[in-house]
């Protein structure tokens, strides 16, 4: 080689040297700020580079604009999103470059898009992606220029429903910009596995895949550390790098290993590192833990050694206040309200996360049944099973078990819920082929296929419980259902389809019923679901949430259980609640606000070890007879608690371990007055609670609650807010509305009070009202914020004026954040409908007022008005008050789904124009031809139920025949015959169906006669 050869080889040596040298490590930039946001228009231009988007709405992600626009009638989504919209929306954000980044590899980094997005970067098309519920990636680093880019990203929801909940629409999750050396570590490239655990040794496997753009450089190495909770190094291990096309494994030892449980979450980093000679080009830190899981047909669940029971709750990723939009610090807030209720393990449902909420899972101790699908084909009319199953499971798969594997929360897999088809065997082999340091089960699908047998509404049966046959080990998937309504009783038993057959028996808690209170007048609901649930752990499907603790604890075969639900969550309103204007699901031990319901205390007394005192009802009976007999429940773990009212000891009672013994009770002869039990351990009292009659609410109660900011979230803050009477007691009744004015540096993410039926908007209005004497703000800190405050006001009292007609105005200005001292606020107010700001009384002390009144006020802040408010109180406003007869006409019927909330196509239309039609009216063709879809829930197995639909016409001679297709399968023509009018008669056509587990189809179609007026569909 000549000297001139020589030189050239080392100053191209030195070049490629310089390009994988030149920039030491990674840098992960947050994404989500500064965004502009368009909806519900769609052009071309949109993605190109130079558009102009000043007139967008300027915002940072996550974001969900489905949440954000709120419920409307004849939403979307149906009644499965909570009749919330879709659409398509799209998203731009500008960024700079520096010269010296182009020569690195970039990707951008999507944790949730829903759904169907495709992103472009400076005009160039990166790609699509379908399934809403995952993450990805793409290599952006050939488009990019020095200075200005613009990456946009198009969000398609035109097709709904698409799942049959309620899904958020558009990027929902974190997005981050990843600048790497053109050798990097491979996103996703890291597997850690612990395949020895012994009380001295803990080995970990460390397999890291590379990537290069390019050759690799001489003197390439990889390094692995292992750092304790701590940050001291206690492991190491390297390996020589010379081609990337195979992943490294890389072995190491940690000598006495802290195992990951729930009870004690610890964790371990692995620190990766590309090095070129001395020089750091690459380095990732993976969180990981050392634990031992174990399945037994026999004996259930084994962890770390130990037979424990799975004690956890189904959560779809939009339970709870913000929608799907959730930040890390409210997520970390939910998750904990739901480990400090007991549990030790949770199921996701039906899809993916973002990685925060496994990395949270991992830090307080949650165990995991990752899941991806709910279905493996078409099961809401447009969901990803139909539009994208077939050609992308594949890449989904990977994607999410790659991200997901080293998480040592996640101790199984769930690959489908409630689905069945021939492909699970090839979907559980080519999972396994990425993982198979866990085993697979399915929410009742294909269990002959699985590893573990996962079954869901069916494992309430008491057949399935008393007489189970298994060959392999066996987990509750999704049970119990129950539903309650904070703050709402009912002493006689509700069961959601009637009482099924195989079911345990829940009986009445009282000969008649003594709560007569509903959100709705029984003469307005569409249907008998249309009522609140009761509370005392007495309105489900098949078991109530203690006969399915008992079974589960005492059956050593049940690995345990996952309650539906955790929170509750908006959508599946027709399900249970018969539709608008129910607009969330009730079957969570807290409700949409995360404030706990009765239920939550029960698993708390069964499941941990803090001392548990919580009683119910409350003891504000306004309408009840003097005497009523009132069953009164204490949930607590102590050995015994003691109850008096007015200062008279009724009694000691024992919690049990039969299921009806678990509450202590007693029956309770009503009296106004203090209601107090007295919790007992070895005789000594340890803790007390009281609840006393109240008044009407005459003043607010305010807490704040402060989420720290982390990962680049920033704070969020919570504002509690309570109806009280004059003596401090909550008025358990308590509904006005409580309007807020923002002040600083923060701003408003939802108002929420758990009510189902409220159809204020969560995100746009400057009220909310309060639902059993409770509500919450949930406001997010800005980016340095310092100062912060919230102005609250109410108009206070008796909203149907039964216990007085005494109203009182309340305004304050609570303390966020920094300063306490604020402005003096001053009240005017009219009760004549007038306008306060020209004719108000400045307000000073209660005053009373007659039926019917409409009370305005303002609230003044150095003379200028910050809260315009309105409340109307009456005997005709706020709850119903009825008695034991005004829900009579419901007795008996069965399910019924009107079709005016069904999907409709063609050219039907939906009317009124008739009498004797149930719900909000009907379905009329006119002639023309369509056809109707409902949808049916059938929590337990396949069957045959009766269906019949209510009809009307009078074409004589005509029959209007209708095809009936269940689940996309044909089972008969149905002929109408004329019934005898246009107005009023109706009849009926009936048959015989089989339903699967799961997700129903019902379809009746035209078949070019059009067809009759149809009004329901029954299930019997």
């Amino acid at each position: 080689m000549t000297t001139r050869t020589k030189f050239k080889f080392i100053l191209i040596l030195c070049l490629v040297l310089a390009v994988f040298t030149g920039y030491s490590q990674r840098k992960t930039t947050n994404f989500n700020k500064q965004w502009k946001f368009i909806l519900d228009e769609d052009k071309e231009n949109f993605a190109k580079e130079n558009f102009n988007d000043a007139s967008w709405t300027p915002l940072d992600v996550p974001h969900d604009w489905a949440f954000e626009k709120g419920v409307r009638t004849g939403g979307d989504q149906g009644q499965g999103g909570g009749y919330h919209d879709g659409g398509i929306g799209w998203y731009r954000k500008s960024f700079q470059v520096k010269n010296k980044s182009l020569s690195n590899t970039t990707y951008v980094n999507f944790e949730g898009v829903y759904m169907n997005s495709e992103v472009w970067i400076n005009g160039q098309h990166l790609g699509k992606r379908p399934y809403g519920y995952i993450s990805f990636r793409y290599d952006i680093s050939e488009y990019l220029q020095e200075g200005k880019n613009t990456i946009a990203v198009r969000v398609d929801n035109s097709l709904e429903p698409s799942a049959r909940w309620y899904h958020p629409c558009g990027i929902y999750a974190p997005v981050q910009l990843i600048e790497v050396n053109p050798l990097h570590i491979s996103p996703n490239g890291i597997f850690v596995t612990t395949p020895e655990i012994s009380e001295d040794k803990g080995s970990v496997n460390a397999q890291v895949k590379l990537t290069v753009s390019g050759k690799v450089p001489p003197k390439t190495i990889l390094k692995t550390s292992i750092l304790s909770s701590d940050g001291r190094v206690i492991a190491k291990a390297k390996h020589s790098v010379s081609d990337t096309s195979k992943p490294f494994d890389l072995k190491m030892d940690v000598s006495k290993p802290q195992l990951w449980s729930p009870e004690t979450p610890a964790l371990y980093v692995l620190e990766t590192k590309v090095m070129v000679g001395k020089k750091v080009i690459d380095v990732v830190k993976t969180n990981f833990g050392f634990r031992t899981v174990k399945w037994e047909q026999s004996t259930g669940f084994w962890l770390n050694g130990e037979n424990i029971k799975l004690k956890g709750a189904c959560e779809h990723w939009e339970g709870g206040p913000v929608g799907g939009a959730w930040t890390k610090p409210m997520l970390r807030w939910k998750l904990q309200l739901l480990k400090d209720m007991g549990l030790n393990a949770i199921r996701p449902s039906h899809n993916p996360t973002p990685p925060m909420f496994y990395d949270i899972c991992d830090e307080i101790g949650l165990l995991v049944m990752d899941e991806i699908f709910d279905g493996w084909h078409k099961k809401a009319p447009q969901d990803y099973g139909k539009q994208a199953f077939n050609d992308w499971w594949q890449r989904d798969i990977k994607e999410w078990i790659t991200r997901d594997r080293n998480h040592p929360s996640i101790f199984v897999y769930s690959l489908g819920n409630e689905t069945h088809s021939d492909i699970a065997p090839e979907l559980v082999k080519f999972s396994r082929n990425i993982d198979n340091t866990r085993l697979y089960t399915s929410g009742a699908g294909n269990s002959e296929d699985m590893d573990i047998i996962g079954v869901n509404g069916g494992s309430e049966n008491q057949s399935f419980i008393e007489n189970k046959s298994f060959d392999k080990p066996f987990i509750s998937t999704e049970a119990p259902h129950t539903w309650q309504t904070r703050g709402y009783y009912r002493t006689h038993t509700w069961w959601r389809d009637n009482e099924l057959p195989n079911t345990y028996p829940l009986p009445n808690l009282t000969e008649k019923e003594i709560f007569f209170y509903e959100g709705i007048d029984p003469q307005k609901w569409k249907n008998r679901k249309q009522r609140f649930n009761s509370s005392y752990d007495n309105a489900t499907v098949r078991i109530c949430a203690r006969k399915n603790w008992e079974q589960m604890r005492d059956n050593p075969w049940h690995s345990g259980h996952f309650r539906w639900t955790g929170f509750d969550y908006y959508g599946e309103a027709g399900l249970v609640h018969g539709g608008l204007p129910f607009n969330l699901f009730m079957g969570g031990a807290l409700d949409v606000a995360g404030l706990k319901k009765d239920l939550y205390y029960f698993y708390q007394s069964q499941w941990t070890n803090e001392t548990v005192l919580h009683m119910l009802p409350h003891w504000t009976h306004p309408r009840m007879k003097k005497g009523t007999i009132i069953p009164v429940w204490v949930y607590s773990n102590a050995d015994e608690v003691e109850l008096f009212l007015n200062g008279k000891s009724l009694g000691k009672d024992k919690p049990g371990t039969v299921w009806d013994e678990m509450q202590c009770d007693w029956m309770v002869p009503y009296e106004k007055g203090k209601l107090e039990a007295v919790a007992y351990i070895q005789g000594k009292e340890v803790k007390h609670l009281e609840v006393n009659t109240s008044k009407q609410p005459s003043k607010l109660n305010h807490t704040v609650q402060t989420l720290e900011a982390e990962d680049g979230f920033p704070a969020s803050y919570i504002l509690t807010s309570e109806g009280l009477d004059n003596e401090g007691n909550l008025f358990p009744y308590a509904e006005n509305r409580i309007y807020y004015r923002l002040q600083g540096g923060i701003q408003k993410v939802s108002m929420e009070n758990g009510d189902p039926i409220d159809p204020t908007s969560r995100t746009k209005s400057d009220f909310r009202k309060m639902f059993f004497g409770k509500t919450r703000l949930f406001l997010e800190g800005n980016d340095h914020c310092t100062e912060a405050s919230v102005i609250t006001a109410s108009i206070l009292g008796d909203k149907n004026l039964y216990l007085s007609n005494e109203i009182a105005i309340e305004a304050k200005q609570i303390p966020v954040l920094g300063n306490t001292d604020f402005p003096e606020l001053s009240i005017k107010y009219t009760t004549d409908g007038s306008d306060p700001k020209t004719n108000g009384i400045k307000y000073l002390s209660p005053f009373e007022v007659s039926d019917g009144t409409t009370v305005k006020a303002i609230v003044l802040q150095n003379g200028m008005v910050v809260l315009s408010m309105e409340e109307v109180f009456g005997e005709n406003e706020g709850l119903f008050w009825g008695d034991q007869h005004s829900a009579d006409m419901w007795i008996g019927r069965g399910v019924n789904i009107a079709a005016e909330d069904a999907l409709l196509e063609g050219e039907i239309k939906v009317s009124d124009n008739a009498h004797r039609y149930k719900g909000s009216g009907f379905v009329v063709f006119n002639g023309q031809d369509g056809a109707i879809t409902w949808y049916k829930e059938n929590d337990g197995e396949a069957g045959d139920f009766s269906i019949r639909f209510r009809y009307m016409h009078n074409n004589i001679g005509k029959l209007h025949p209708m095809k009936l297709f269940v689940n996309d399968e044909y089972v008969k023509t149905f002929e109408f015959k004329a019934t005898g009018g246009w107005e009023k008669e109706w009849k009926f056509v009936n048959t015989i169906v089989n339903f699967k587990s799961g997700a129903n189809s019902i379809r009746l179609e035209t078949t070019g006669q059009s067809g009759p007026y149809i009004d329901e569909l029954f299930v019997d």
